[in-house]
């Protein structure tokens, strides 16, 4: 799971603190509700955002009122990138899924920050290449995997960006209903269900307060 970790890492920990600070120095901090959109697919691109704090939720919405949930934000994220490098409209929504703190950046300010800013800007480079693999697997998952395999496979992905150790083994440290589950693998809320309750009667999986706790041994180790 080295790949995952290097796609999400906390951003802020990575950079040297003059460019922290400098970036600091470019934008704006917006505190948002939960469920408050900080941009919506169709919306005019105009802000690159760092998530300060809270959990930000990136999805495709479709003609049908399904969502696709492409991947979840947490402290430390660059999100809204890909339009200020090519421009032109949203394709995702972002969506804020508890209370949340943001930096809020004019594009051409991050822009002109990026370009007196090396040592930053390929630390970047490097995250959005990883984030690209990433996504890259979860479509080739869709294809190639059951149900089954493809809830195992979020469930060491979310361990490996928010697991903390609990009494059951790991708990992911974000709480998910069955039709977020659903709309991040492609299947349907009840499918969810019943493949759930088939993992956790063989061990490898617990739910507990919507929190799913890795609990097999042979997937502990791949985390």
């Amino acid at each position: 799971m080295a790949l995952i970790k290097t796609a999400v890492a906390d951003l802020l920990s990575r950079i040297p603190d003059r460019d922290r600070d400098h970036m600091f120095l470019l934008g704006k901090v917006q505190k948002f509700a939960k469920n408050d959109f900080i941009f919506r697919a169709g919306d005019t691109s105009q802000y690159v955002f760092l998530l300060l704090g809270g959990r930000i939720k990136i999805y495709q919405p479709s003609t049908v009122g399904k969502e696709a949930i492409l991947w979840f934000c947490f402290k430390g994220e660059l999100f809204g990138l890909a339009e200020a490098a090519r421009g032109g409209e949203r394709v995702v929504s972002a969506q804020a899924c508890d209370t949340c703190e943001v930096l809020c950046i004019r594009q051409e300010k991050f822009s002109a920050f990026l370009e007196t800013h090396p040592q930053t800007s390929l630390i970047i480079v490097q995250l959005l290449a990883c984030r690209l693999r990433v996504l890259s697997e979860v479509v080739i998952n869709l294809i190639s995997d059951d149900v089954r395999t493809r809830i195992l496979k979020m469930a060491l992905q979310l361990g490996a960006r928010c697991g903390i150790p609990s009494t059951h083994g790991l708990c992911l440290d974000i709480a998910l209903t069955h039709q977020e589950i659903a709309d991040m693998i492609g299947t349907t809320r009840q499918t969810v269900t019943t493949t759930l309750g088939q993992l956790e009667r063989e061990g490898l999986l617990t739910i507990d307060h919507h929190k799913i706790h890795i609990t097999g041994s042979g997937l502990l180790a791949q985390v």
